[in-house]
């Protein structure tokens, strides 16, 4: 099967820029970038872009929102971060193009789980990207896709390019074999009542569970940090007063959100030779 069509170049648009001030570097600019059309239709698969001030070419992260969007805060709140390491960052906007609002209880269009390869075969064109240094960064819906990218399967069997790492932060572990291509992080909470801690301690430990038959040691060893008294949604500002939505608990924890802003940095690092 041939690899997915070359994404299309496009004049991009500054959306962002910081303001250089004697406590702080100067910000790294987000610019809004067209990625390859899923759909065929007038409205492209999109991004948020943000590039390294580096002369050689940068490491990259490729960011994947979870099931209610909100790709704009997801780079505002981890891309701007990791862009700040020394990173590009591509966060994609897998619903805008699809007109879709919501995917909590519907659950994600099949087509989505190719989003991160679209955004991987975008970033290897870029020149100041080095293309053996990608990872993908996925939160809940989007950490299951994340996690699909980089699991033996069609999904990572028919893109020519390849990611070299996977982070997840409160994926749904249950559905996967613990069969990754890649190193694989996943960062969750132990209250978390959505996507719950003991499914993914049950995969790393190759423990069957709900119907998948898991052998431990089948693929690259996935890591797994777990966050006491951490909920879903733990590392979202805007859940400092906790809420129930779709009936789970979501809420902010600048402890778990902090040891895990440590954890990915290293991870990135070893992975991908940031610094």
């Amino acid at each position: 099967m041939k690899p997915f069509a070359a994404a299309i170049s496009v004049p991009v648009l500054l959306i962002a820029c910081a303001i250089e001030t004697a406590a702080a570097p100067p910000e790294p600019a987000a610019f809004v970038v067209e990625l390859e059309n899923p759909l065929a239709s007038k409205t492209p698969l999109q991004g948020y872009l943000r590039q390294t001030d580096r002369a050689e070419p940068s490491p990259a992260v490729v960011l994947l929102h979870g099931c209610d969007g909100n790709w704009r805060r997801l780079d505002q709140r981890w891309g701007k971060r990791i862009a700040s390491w020394g990173y590009v960052t591509l966060t994609v906007d897998s619903f805008g193009p699809r007109g879709i609002d919501n995917t909590c209880t519907s659950g994600a269009p099949i087509d989505l789980a190719f989003d991160a390869y679209r955004a991987l075969n975008f970033l290897v064109q870029r020149r100041f990207v080095d293309p053996a240094r990608v990872a993908v960064l996925g939160f809940s819906q989007g950490g299951w896709l994340a996690l699909t990218s980089v699991e033996h399967g069609i999904v990572e069997q028919i893109s020519h390019n390849k990611f070299r790492a996977a982070i997840a932060f409160y994926p749904p572990c249950r559905a996967f074999k613990d069969d990754m291509t890649v190193t694989t992080l996943i960062l969750i909470g132990e209250l978390d009542d959505w996507t719950p801690a003991v499914e993914c301690r049950n995969m790393v430990d190759g423990r069957d569970d709900w119907g998948i038959s898991r052998r431990k040691g089948d693929g690259v060893p996935v890591r797994l940090i777990v966050y006491p008294g951490a909920y879903h949604g733990f590392d979202i500002p805007a859940l400092q007063k906790p809420v129930q939505y779709f009936g789970h608990h979501l809420e902010f924890n600048q402890a778990a959100t902090d040891q895990a802003s440590e954890e990915l940095r290293e991870f990135l690092d070893e992975m991908l030779g940031g610094r």
